[in-house]
């Protein structure tokens, strides 16, 4: 990463402007371009620097609701149950873990109630149950790490 790389990663890392040129703007303030800009976060996310670029929805504030799910998986199913898992459009992504619980995942639905039906059609689907942990209580704590 050069200057500039670390720059973009550190200045949208906790923002990114709304407005009708959202990049034009942001651009701006990082003292480049537009297409630099665009052309930028493309290589970051094609290089695996960052694994994603895109808003972040409440679901809750959106009249839904999401949960934290894990499954214990045997090594050699991780892939393939991960695929499964990946399959269901209210997963939000999942990630694995060196636990007994390895394969973790966000379920976001358009309700409360299809929380349960979810993951029953997931355990369906993979044949491992799933451990379901809602939130109790939330605490916003912004990490912002330099590039």
């Amino acid at each position: 990463m050069d200057e500039l790389d670390r720059a973009i990663v550190n200045g949208l890392h906790g923002g990114f402007p709304v407005c009708e040129r959202p990049f034009a703007e942001a651009a701006a303030s990082l003292g480049t371009d537009e297409a630099t800009l665009i052309e930028r976060i493309n290589r970051l996310l094609e290089g695996g620097v960052l694994t994603r670029f895109g808003p972040l929805f409440d679901a809750e504030a959106l009249g839904g609701a999401f949960t934290l799910c894990a499954l214990a998986v045997p090594g050699a199913e991780v892939e393939r149950v991960a695929a499964i898992v990946n399959g269901f459009p209210e997963v939000a992504h999942h990630y694995e873990r060196a636990h007994r619980y390895n394969l973790w995942f966000v379920l976001a639905t358009e309700t409360r109630g299809a929380i349960p039906a979810t993951i029953a059609r997931i355990e369906a689907a993979t044949g491992y149950p799933v451990l379901d942990l809602p939130r109790l209580d939330e605490y916003f704590v912004e990490l912002k790490l330099p590039a």
